[in-house]
């Protein structure tokens, strides 16, 4: 093919209408329904066509629809009050400036993700991790943080999905038109796309950066696609989780290093940076990069500061989800830049698979990003506690109870979620600050004071139109598939608009159990077959393109659905983005949710049914193990945990078939003389009342700014004071405690009267400590102390500080507590010493710890 010249053609609107233009490119407009509503009076069939992007919907509408507009006195009234709107959300005061502007003016936080969910039409995400970034720069927006997102614009993305006749997923992959969408180059100052370069193998890789402005905050957004690369290399933004672990690596070093870059070539210099999953982990070696060479301090300085200000959020519940690379492909792609640090590949290895591991192993995202970040959490509580067990190898001797992995339990953006017409229900009874402050418990327990009536009606007109979003979409699959005119025809009439519809869309991981429901054919039969209380499903959801078991999954249910006595009740819906879980999440009635505990490490979907009075029904695995209680929804199972996965099945299908036909068909369907469920909608309250405030990411964020941005950001801004002297200081201190650790030594512990204490009473302990070449101020001592278990093993267990009371001799000094002794029975406790807390983020940020001889 010959080379073609190219120009671009945008659309001429008159000036009267020219806010649309501005309103198109702000991605404000998937969360604002006035917005969407002005769109859809465009051309209401064209918005569905364009699939909800109004940059190409501009595009296509006639220059005699633009000019009727003009004289539309509605439309324009219309576009004039949202103008209004757009105008005092993005530059009226926040709740950062509020509070926080004027103590912290140069804060800049940068949020890294491989994936973003914002709107259907930019489909540069596959699932739950991409949506949650999405909500949260949305929440960010919303808030008024001083934050930018950081990620790759995919030329292909994530696939479309399609089954074939047998059920089977088959994937393609259309191109992204940049120019068609809500998304805007960044120029240099001659007005061309401002670029940045990365290194990779033996040869210089170029990225040109996009903006997506999603209200308040920019995405910032790297494109290999351009005439400057070769072809291997502008397939590197191609598609998001294509290829082999070596696309994996370019991507993720486009990602951290070349996402690092391109901040700073356009002036953005962040004092905190949060990585959502380790994909981009690679940023913390850039990050100190730019310091050693813009500030001219070393690769230990720079990293000791820089440090202070990462923040590591990990979404991974098993060890096999982290990205590792293998050492030899570590060592191809970062000789050279290892050479630029002034260190060694083997010291980044070594950053990767955490101190004390001698292996050959590879170099693993999670650890790389965990060891030089002292704040990290997991994405709920449940999620925490499995990952202090995934991430112990990579912290010692510390005991995983006091691994600094804290958790910060996800949330959804609520308006991005919640339909139209319950977000006018709540507006009329819970008032306008709903939105604006979701977190707020007062403002939700509001809902009690809804009519039951006026709750339910609106719940079953999104139910409706659930309804008839199936049909139309199956139809259409159908066509597509060339199904028969019978099968056509019952594509129309599938579902009721009145019966109970159960909603199960996720991504298809066999962890997820979607063909739970099937295990026992029989229950589940005669639950569909009974025409008095009636139930529906609607599937929907995408296996991994290698993952062949989760592909299964989805046959299985697609030819269970097409037995002729209950095929008018099971949906499988194909090619599963977020305009249908917005239906979805909008309109059913229960959200089931069957994870294998501890499996899940957050799971938002359920969320997003919360706040449209949809119920949760759901084994206690991660955020449902916080967010359940009797009164708002159903647990499938009580928490238990087994090694046998397959009775695991069996016992958890029994329990889904018990809930279904014993608890939730007969209240769903228990009416009263005026056909209300009241007690279905007393739990549709509580559930709104009691989860609403706290799964939202608005409570999410303002816990990130507040337990991690700030402290990160004070942290960092301590250490380069002064040209860097704080850090320097530092780093020579811990340098000192390291190199002098092993001489110190814990000389003797006695505890007096250890037999038959009292509740109440009090155990002394004194311990001599050797200081070897460090002194008292360098260390603290400490009691670490519990319950014991039948292995002798401390459960969840405290620690108390010790006083030195008295010095032996110049290097020994003597230390001494009264431990109170609150419960009964058999209590361990140990005699510990780690490195003065005072002076690091986190207490065992330096991973040391000794720990006394207690044997009798």
């Amino acid at each position: 093919m010959p080379k073609f010249a190219s120009f671009t053609v945008i659309p001429s609107i008159p000036e009267r209408l020219a806010p649309l233009e501005e309103l198109a490119k702000n991605i404000m407009w998937s969360w604002h329904h006035s917005i969407i509503e002005l769109f859809r009076r465009l051309d209401r069939d064209l918005w569905d066509e364009v699939d909800h992007n109004p940059v190409r919907l501009l595009g296509v509408v006639s220059q005699e629809r633009f000019d009727q507009l003009t004289q539309n006195d509605s439309f324009l009234n219309h576009l004039d009050r949202v103008v209004e709107m757009y105008n005092s959300y993005m530059y009226g005061p926040t709740w950062f400036q509020k509070n926080f502007a004027e103590a912290y003016p140069d804060m800049r936080i940068a949020y890294f993700s491989m994936e973003y969910g914002l709107t259907e039409c930019l489909r540069i995400y596959s699932g739950g991790l991409g949506v949650l970034s999405g909500d949260h720069l949305k929440s960010a927006s919303d808030l008024g943080l001083p934050l930018v997102g950081v990620g790759l614009l995919y030329q292909e993305g994530y696939f479309q999905q399609y089954l074939n006749a047998d059920g089977w997923q088959q994937e393609t992959y259309p191109q992204n038109d940049f120019y068609t969408f809500p998304v805007t180059q960044i120029l240099d100052e001659d007005g061309e796309s401002l670029k940045i370069d990365v290194h990779i193998l033996d040869r210089t890789v170029y990225a040109r950066i996009w903006k997506i402005q999603v209200g308040r905050i920019p995405l910032f957004m790297l494109d290999t696609n351009i005439p400057e690369n070769n072809r291997e290399d502008q397939d590197i933004t191609d598609k998001l989780y294509g290829g082999d672990t070596e696309m994996r690596i370019k991507q993720e070093i486009m990602l951290g290093i070349g996402g690092t870059r391109a901040l700073h070539a356009m002036g953005i210099k962040p004092t905190v940076c949060h990585m959502n999953e380790g994909h981009s982990a690679f940023q913390v070696l850039e990050r100190n990069r730019l310091s050693m060479f813009n500030e001219g301090v070393s690769y230990k300085v720079a990293a000791q500061a820089n440090g202070g200000g990462n923040v590591f959020t990990t979404h991974t519940p098993v060890p096999a989800g982290f990205d590792i690379f293998h050492p030899d492909q570590i060592y191809r792609y970062f000789q050279d830049y290892a050479n630029e640090l002034g260190i060694s590949v083997d010291f980044i290895l070594r950053l990767g698979r955490g101190p004390g591991d001698q292996s050959n192993s590879g170099l693993n995202m999670a650890i790389l990003a965990a060891t030089n970040s002292p704040l990290i959490n997991g994405v709920s509580k449940l999620h925490s506690k499995t990952s202090r067990k995934i991430f112990r190898k990579a912290f010692g001797t510390i005991p995983e109870d006091e691994i600094f992995i804290t958790p910060i339990t996800n949330g959804v953006h609520y308006r991005s979620w919640i339909s139209l017409e319950m977000e006018q229900l709540f507006d009329r009874y819970l008032g306008s600050r709903w939105r604006e402050q979701p977190e707020d418990q007062s403002i939700w327990e509001r809902v009690y004071k809804i009519p039951d009536e006026e709750l339910w009606r609106t719940h079953e007109r999104r139910r409706e139109r659930l309804i008839a979003m199936t049909r139309n979409a199956l139809y259409k699959q159908l066509m597509k598939r060339g199904s028969s005119q019978h099968d056509l025809d019952i594509a129309g009439e599938v579902l009721s608009p009145d019966a109970l519809t159960i909603g199960f869309a996720r991504r298809f991981a066999t962890y997820k159990r979607a063909n739970l429901f099937l295990l026992v054919t029989d229950r589940i039969m005669k639950l569909l077959s009974n025409k008095n209380q009636p139930i529906q499903f609607i599937f929907a959801g995408k296996a991994h393109p290698h993952d062949d078991a989760g592909k299964e999954f989805i046959r299985q249910i697609v030819h269970f659905a097409r037995d002729q006595n209950i095929r008018r009740q099971i949906v499988f819906l194909e090619d599963y983005n977020i305009s249908l879980a917005r239906y979805l999440v909008q309109g059913v009635d229960v959200w089931l949710n069957t994870p294998q505990r501890p499996l899940e490490a957050s799971g938002t979907s359920g969320m997003k049914v919360v706040p449209n009075g949809g119920l949760n029904l759901s084994t206690l695995d991660g955020w449902w193990d916080e967010g359940y209680d009797r009164d708002v929804g159903w647990s499938i199972g009580s928490g238990e945990e087994y090694t046998d996965k397959s009775y695991q099945d069996r016992v958890e299908s029994g329990a889904l078939y018990n809930l279904l036909e014993y608890e939730i068909i007969p209240r769903f369907y228990n009416r009263g003389q005026d056909g209300l469920p009241r007690q279905w909608i007393s739990m549709m309250k509580h559930s709104i009342a009691r989860l609403g405030p706290v799964f939202n990411t608005h409570r999410m964020v303002m816990e990130y700014f507040e337990r991690f941005y700030l402290k990160a950001h004070q942290r960092i801004t301590f250490l380069i004071e002064d040209n860097f002297k704080n850090a320097i200081e530092l780093g020579d201190w811990k340098h000192a405690v390291k190199d002098n650790w092993d001489s110190l030594e814990i000389l003797n512990v006695i505890a007096e009267n250890t037999d038959n204490i009292r509740v109440g009473e009090k155990l002394q302990i004194r311990a001599e400590i050797d200081f070897g070449n460090l002194d008292p101020e360098d260390i603290n001592v400490e009691v670490y102390y519990g319950s014991l278990d039948s292995n002798n093993d401390i459960l969840g267990g405290a620690t108390m500080p010790m006083n030195l009371v008295s010095k032996v001799s110049q290097n020994v000094g003597v230390y001494e507590i009264h431990l109170p002794c609150t419960i009964s029975g058999r209590i361990g406790y140990i005699v510990r010493v780690i490195p003065d807390t005072a002076r690091t983020t986190v207490k065992h940020e330096m991973l040391l710890i000794k720990w006394a001889d207690m044997a009798d």
